[in-house]
């Protein structure tokens, strides 16, 4: 969970604060225009919530650590690291792959709520200097209108996408054949499979969330 979560946290928070911000300034000029530039909290918060902040933290972690996982354990694989274990009657399976699933479920949901406050403050600064609104009226709007159903999808698609993460970087760090050539070739490939697969996948929750949750 530290090699994970804590190694991670200064990208996915640095993601997160910067999107806040660059989709707050992108949206200003459009609400100004229609003279909604008091939703600008409201809009800022559900997309951070709901699917910025979420998706993003996750492609981040797969690039990161998964990269890292797959790196290692394929590195355990053509050292024969992983057969030493085996002799000494070790699951590597319970070893190495679980710890690292179940770590990659449990810290991509933290990463992402920290992503996501984060967002809400980068957008509560674009709201206070450019687009003039008071700061204690951003909060208390963003209080009033993001509820727990904006928030949930948000947090079960990060559970599920550290499970696509943590299984994706250890089924091809086990499965990594010819010496470091093919640790680099398991490692790239890792961080394209996790991030094609985070990103349809988010396709399909956010179907399955939006008739759950509105």
């Amino acid at each position: 969970m530290y090699s994970i979560g804590v190694k991670s946290l200064p990208l996915t928070s640095t993601v997160g604060f910067s999107v806040g911000l660059v989709f707050a300034m992108q949206t200003v000029g459009t609400l100004k225009t229609y003279g909604a530039v008091n939703q600008l909290a409201t809009l800022v918060g559900k997309a951070i919530l709901r699917e910025l902040g979420p998706v993003l933290t996750a492609l981040m972690v797969a690039s990161r650590a998964g990269s890292g996982i797959s790196a290692e354990l394929g590195s355990m694989k053509v050292t024969r690291q992983i057969d030493a274990l085996e002799v000494s009657a070790i699951n590597p399976f319970k070893y190495l792959v679980m710890t690292r699933v179940a770590a990659c479920v449990l810290v991509v949901p933290m990463l992402a709520v920290i992503a996501d406050v984060l967002g809400v403050l980068g957008g509560w600064i674009i709201g206070v200097t450019d687009a003039g609104l008071g700061a204690g009226f951003y909060w208390s709007t963003t209080l009033h209108y993001i509820t727990l159903a904006d928030v949930y999808p948000g947090l079960l698609k990060t559970v599920f996408f550290g499970f696509l993460i943590g299984i994706i970087s250890s089924f091809h760090g086990f499965n990594a054949r010819g010496g470091t050539e093919g640790v680099g070739e398991a490692t790239t490939t890792t961080v394209v499979v996790c991030c094609l697969s985070i990103m349809l996948s988010d396709v399909l929750l956010t179907k399955i969330f939006i008739r759950l949750f509105g």
